[in-house]
């Protein structure tokens, strides 16, 4: 479709838009007086209810996945509650005059509950879905994933225009012939060249795998020297178990432990938990 055409069908759309939420909108006002509502009240109402419509319908056009999905349930919702309320008005005559009593749509009272929560509870959801979905619009980005294959596409398709124009024949060159220097042979005399001896090979042994004797010093690696051992005399346990017992004689109980035995007398960790169990034994009895 051309321009015009696409401009015609849009303006014909809001005209039948336009009229229809003029039908809509004299019902739910006098949906909204039935429940309380004062005139300028009623009069906003049906722009509450129709309008978040509209608004829903614009951010299903926008929004992609699970953002698209809530704005459809939203007009669905909106419209289902849009429907009931255009259709409790046909039913109740009461309602084109005004006469009938605050927060009484239906003759039955569970009918009538339902319909004066779902009239009353349409303005707060107008709030929350109505911010929601300008939030949701708002934040939205394009997938840049569309942009590419476009791009894509575009270039594929100038390709392809380029390739339907057909190359222009290559101009032939006539080579231009070069001239060939001139030998002169009598400029500079050739001499004969000397017969050089032939070069025999050396003789290749086989390659021996026996490293070099290093002439660096190697480091002793035999029996630790005198004066690196240690001059402590070794002791018995009976030996061990006397000195410690002359070391802790003074030692209160909780002073006796293996670490204290075994940094005194200078003994294995091991050596100096046996100790200590003797001198515990030792001060028991």
């Amino acid at each position: 479709m051309n321009r015009t055409p696409k401009t015609l069908l849009v303006l014909a759309l809001v005209a039948v838009v336009g009229m229809a939420f003029r039908v809509s909108w004299n019902a739910l006002r006098d949906v909204a007086r039935a429940i309380g509502a004062d005139h300028t009240a009623a009069t906003l109402y049906p722009f509450v209810v129709d309008g978040l419509m509209a608004l829903a319908l614009v951010a299903t056009l926008v929004l992609t996945a699970d953002a698209r999905r809530f704005a459809l349930r939203v007009l669905g919702t909106y419209t289902a509650a849009s429907l009931v309320l255009n259709y409790v008005h046909g039913l109740v005559p009461a309602l084109h005059g005004a006469s009938v009593d605050w927060g009484r749509l239906a003759d039955w009272n569970p009918a009538n509950w339902a319909l004066v929560l779902l009239a009353t509870s349409l303005p707060v959801g107008s709030i929350y879905f109505g911010s929601d979905l300008v939030a949701k619009v708002l934040h939205h980005q394009p997938a840049p994933i569309a942009n590419m294959e476009e791009s894509t596409e575009n270039v594929s398709n100038r390709s392809m225009a380029d390739q339907d124009e057909p190359a222009p024949a290559p101009v032939a060159v006539n080579p231009v012939p070069i001239p060939r220097p001139v030998q002169v042979g009598f400029l500079k005399p050739t001499l004969p060249l000397k017969p050089l001896p032939a070069i025999e090979p050396a003789p290749v042994g086989p390659v021996s795998t026996v490293a070099a004797d290093s002439t660096r010093p190697r480091r002793a690696t035999g029996r630790v020297p005198d004066i690196a051992r240690s001059t402590r005399p070794k002791r018995t346990p009976a030996e061990l178990l006397q000195e410690a017992r002359a070391a802790s004689a003074d030692w209160p109980d909780t002073h006796l432990t293996a670490d204290r035995l075994r940094k005194t007398v200078h003994t294995s960790a091991e050596k100096a938990r046996g100790l200590r169990d003797a001198l515990i034994a030792e001060r028991a009895a």
